[in-house]
């Protein structure tokens, strides 16, 4: 293959390649030697996974060997001898029958390179690059080489060639960001659900307070580094325009010269009830603060960014995870707040304090369905909404607290789920969560209704929708199916993710 060509398309893919990664991805030498020489440090091999297997027919293709002959499966990693970092993943395959039994002996034991063992047999062979790819990283990769999932991986698949044949077919992987020349900031937040405002009627002298539920999935995943000129690459326009707004406005209002490269490997969509907005302001303002060496915390990103001006649940999922409740903001003149009004027209407003945060039990379930419906409520809009709606009568706020005192929150202390839940559907009813619901299509409320039909323990509208969320602990796949089914039949389509809560925040790392 054209190497040069496959690394052109892989930059347009995840970005520029650095001259160290093209070299792992062209040469066609000992790559343990060539390790060493970039780390500067002795490297091992470590194998996770050695079998005698019949092939299958992509093996048996590339070893042009018949399907089912028996084939040595291996798989190592690279690391340095010093720490244990791993630096490359490898997937090997060999054909037994072409093997002599003494490099069939060698290769059989355990933390032998390659290489090596071709070099102890004098045997005369060459590489011989088939594809040169970019692949994201699963949650096992992510594990394996301390990333995120979705981050890009380079891959290469080669043979070894000896006397015109192939004597092993093998693929090799690593993390984009490592083997780089540039100092860089990698971004993996979560998402939440918001299950509710507390206090839309401010006779207490404080207003708002949020309940939420930090997710896993969907989140948002970016990257960032000092660049000459402000670029956003990776996304649709609208984020894009986003995006190139916070970063321009953090670069300004911390006085820091020059400017960012962004590129985001993962998104969720906006206004669909999840918080992308705050999720994504959040990991930029943190990866131009991470690049410029200045220890901000994430309450003060969120008010450089204009966040968490009404609800804390999207600042706080970012700092800490896990089930969140916030305490609203003081409520009158000279106050935080004067009236009611979203985070969007309440910039200047600094996030409210995290009155409670717990973990959420580990072998609850969360299905997320998002009907193709128009976006909800935002701008404008939404401020008319609060304007027009609040404040909301007391009793209901009185009903709200009690709700989360005596039984949402015990629900979760003794991890009982259909407390928890029983709690939820209560919620979708009382205050501001009522207003937003009555401003959802049919379509939305049914789908609610659809999925507590299903089985789910509890089930409730994120936030202005059209996002619902039901929470569960077994029969998620036939939630699933029942809000699937529901969403075809009324011929809105939709997608549906069944996932976990995530009980840490945001994940940074510079590189």
């Amino acid at each position: 293959m054209d190497i040069a060509q496959a690394i052109r398309e892989m930059e347009a893919q995840v970005g520029r390649i650095s001259p160290v990664q093209k070299f792992l991805l062209g040469t066609d030498g000992s790559v343990t030697q060539l390790l060493e020489s970039i780390t500067g440090k002795k490297v091992v091999i470590r194998t996770l996974v050695q079998d005698i297997v019949p092939a299958d027919c992509t093996t048996a293709d590339h070893l042009r060997i018949a399907e089912g002959d028996p084939v040595n499966f291996r798989i190592v990693e690279i690391t340095t001898e010093e720490n244990g970092e791993v630096l490359i993943y490898a997937i090997s395959h060999t054909p037994i029958r072409r093997l002599s039994p003494e490099f069939r002996d060698d290769l059989m034991k355990a933390d032998i390179p390659i290489g090596k063992i071709i070099k102890q047999h004098n045997i005369e062979a060459r590489r011989e690059i088939l594809t040169a790819r970019v692949l994201p990283a699963t949650e096992e990769a992510g594990k394996l080489f301390s990333i995120c999932r979705n981050e890009p991986l380079l891959s290469r698949q080669y043979q070894i060639i000896h006397g015109g044949k192939p004597l092993i077919f093998i693929e090799e992987r690593f993390p984009y960001n490592r083997f780089l020349d540039t100092r860089r900031v990698v971004v993996n937040t979560p998402s939440r659900v918001h299950i509710s405002l507390i206090d839309m009627h401010g006779g207490s002298g404080r207003v708002d307070g949020g309940i939420g539920i930090t997710l896993d999935e969907p989140g948002i995943l970016l990257e960032a580094e000092l660049s000459p000129v402000l670029s956003v690459t990776g996304c649709d326009l609208a984020t894009q325009e986003r995006i190139g707004q916070v970063a321009a406005g953090v670069l300004r209002e911390l006085g820091l010269g020059g400017n960012v490269a962004i590129t985001v490997r993962n998104q969720y969509p906006s206004h669909v009830g999840l918080g992308s907005g705050s999720q994504i302001s959040l990991a930029v303002a943190r990866a131009i603060a991470e690049l410029h060496d200045r220890q901000l915390t994430t309450r003060e990103l969120a008010r450089l960014t204009g966040r968490g001006g009404t609800s804390g649940i999207g600042t706080a999922a970012f700092d800490h995870g896990g089930f969140i409740i916030d305490g609203g903001h003081r409520l009158g003149t000279g106050k935080e707040k004067s009236d009611f009004r979203p985070s969007s027209a309440s910039r200047g407003v600094s996030p409210p304090p995290v009155i409670v945060r717990h973990d959420m039990p580990a072998d609850w379930r969360i299905l997320l369905a998002i009907p193709d419906l128009p976006t909800g409520a935002s701008g404008g809009y939404e401020a008319d909404i609060f304007r027009e709606s609040c404040p909301v009568p007391l009793d209901d706020v009185r009903a709200i607290t009690h709700e989360v005192m005596m039984r949402m929150l015990p629900g979760i202390v003794e991890h009982d789920l259909d407390l928890f839940g029983s709690s939820i559907n209560t919620l979708q009813s009382l205050g501001f969560k009522k207003v937003e619901i009555s401003r959802q299509p049919n379509v939305v409320t049914s789908l609610l209704s659809t999925v507590r039909t299903a089985g789910a323990a509890g089930a409730g509208m994120s936030s202005f929708g059209p996002a619902i969320f039901a929470i569960g602990d077994t029969g998620m796949q036939d939630l699933e199916r029942a809000a699937r089914s529901f969403m075809q039949e009324q011929a809105v389509g939709g997608t549906t993710l069944v996932t976990s809560a995530r009980n840490s925040g945001a994940v940074v790392r510079v590189i």
